[in-house]
């Protein structure tokens, strides 16, 4: 033992977690933590779809069209910051105590949007509140891996990542009756749709604080006896739920326990050893977030400038959309794990690509109606969606467990910066032009970076269905020696 209190430790902790069979117990941690996407889907859409009401001049705020874009690139760039902050914190002092956290400063930042009464004030509001969802995908994503046994796991992280548009269905539905000026007054009912946002994270909060800590966390961090205990807790809990015995497992792992990890190692992981899945990572980021924030972030103000759609009836169009992009992720999620990473995550990223095209050149022919480009949109992103849920899946499978969250973190908030902010900015001055050719080419760059991330998985890709967390990538102190007492 080290003069830290840190030993060499033998653990089959992995190995035992991946043998599980699926019980209630795995729902509750997919309820626990997963649904937090369906409020991420909510904030995300819900500007885009109360966009045509924040220019409206009863809104409140009198925003432009390009001020639209610009709140939702601050959203996007606050979620990259807490992603990074939260990230390493993640990392450093816990799962657990981040997924709460990051929830507590979601809802207390969202409530506050409700209450604005001033563009500075709601832009300072959208960036905090990013913030919050950010610091989710570190914290979540890494819990979820690492209880989720290897066999499902692709599965369950594209279906769960993938549950982030049923907020963007639930945010268009309810913007129908709240954005109705015959309902609500028109300064009201946009506020309204945040402070929902509210009360759905205060019933996941309540869920959220029995999930336990995962137990590759603590036995990393000196704190195997309780990783022990917790995976002791599991193992009952499952074996009762299922009435038949747990299989034993052989198969360990040597680990040297530490405290934390610095940027300077995390960041020499990802250039000096990983440089393939550093590339990987990062292309399949930016494809799909220049894709997903440019399009849906101003899709209510392509149909009022382009078809004239009232303000209250773009919740219609964007329902099936949503509906279509979860459909995806929850119908080919299974194959992640059947077919294999390689074959699915490229072959979703260039059909949803190619389909793109087409749908930029019906665009700019002026051959489609509102009813029609959703229609296209559907098809899109019923492939485009099991692809952008795999980007998150990939990097937290790819990278050792001790940088796991701020890989994540990382990748996510480079990733989007370059496709996330950059793409709203964009695609708010395109539509502001009012050519139909103009925003058409904004189409085909998406469609482009999305093709090439296909790409670019089937060059560099690990295939990593049904294996150990620890087999894809061994931890960093798995290959250090062990050290004599007293150093």
């Amino acid at each position: 033992m080290g003069a830290d209190g840190l030993r060499t430790i033998e653990t089959n902790v992995p190995a035992r977690l991946d043998r599980l069979p699926w019980a209630r117990w795995h729902w509750l941690i997919l309820v626990g933590l997963g649904t937090v996407w369906i409020l991420d889907g909510l904030e995300v859409n819900v500007v885009g779809v109360i966009g045509p009401r924040l220019t409206s001049k009863g809104g409140g705020l009198g925003l432009s069209d390009s001020q639209v874009g610009l709140g939702a690139a601050l959203y996007v760039a606050g979620a990259c910051a807490g992603a990074l902050v939260f990230g390493y914190l993640t990392d450093r002092f816990g799962r657990k105590k981040l997924f709460l956290v990051t929830l507590a400063v979601y809802l207390l930042a969202t409530v506050a949007t409700a209450f604005s009464f001033s563009p500075l004030w709601f832009y300072l509001c959208r960036i905090v509140t990013g913030m919050g969802i950010g610091g989710e995908y570190a914290a979540v994503n890494s819990a979820i891996d690492e209880l989720i046994p290897a066999r499902l796991r692709g599965t369950v992280d594209v279906v769960v990542n993938g549950s982030f548009w049923l907020g963007t269905t639930f945010a268009a539905l309810l913007s129908v009756p709240v954005l109705n000026a015959s309902v609500l007054p028109e300064n009201l009912g946009w506020r309204l749709l945040f402070a929902l946002g509210a009360i759905l994270g205060i019933g996941i909060l309540f869920v959220r604080r029995i999930v336990p800590e995962s137990p590759r966390w603590l036995f990393i961090h000196g704190r195997d006896r309780e990783a022990e205990e917790v995976v002791r807790g599991i193992e009952r809990e499952v074996a009762d739920e299922t009435g038949r015995p747990l299989d034993e497992v052989d198969e360990k792992i040597t680990i040297r326990q530490r405290h934390t990890v610095g940027f300077g190692e995390i960041a020499r992981t990802a250039v000096s050893r990983y440089p393939r899945r550093t590339v990987l990572g990062l292309s399949l980021f930016v494809g799909q977030a220049f894709l997903y924030n440019a399009v849906f972030f101003t899709y209510a103000l392509v149909l009022s400038k382009f078809f004239k759609t009232p303000d209250d009836h773009a919740g219609w169009y964007l329902i099936p959309i949503g509906l279509g992009n979860f459909g995806g992720a929850f119908v080919l999620g299974r194959l992640f794990d059947r077919l294999g990473r390689k074959v699915m995550i490229s072959g979703t990223y260039i059909l949803s690509g190619v389909l793109l095209i087409g749908t930029a050149m019906l665009f700019r022919g002026g051959h489609l109606s509102a009813v029609t480009l959703t229609v296209c949109w559907v098809v899109v992103f019923f492939f485009a969606s099991a692809g952008a849920s795999s980007a998150y899946l990939t990097v937290s499978e790819i990278f050792p467990m001790e940088t796991r969250a701020m890989a994540i973190a990382a990748f996510y908030a480079v990733g989007t910066a370059l496709g996330g902010i950059i793409g709203p900015l964009l695609f708010g001055k395109l539509v502001d032009t009012g050519h139909t050719g103009t925003v058409a080419g904004g189409y085909l760059l998406g469609a482009g970076l999305m093709i090439l991330a296909g790409i670019v998985e089937l060059v560099l890709g690990v295939e990593a269905a049904g294996r150990s967390l620890e087999d894809i990538a061994a931890p960093l102190s798995a290959e250090q020696p062990a050290v004599s007492a007293g150093r």
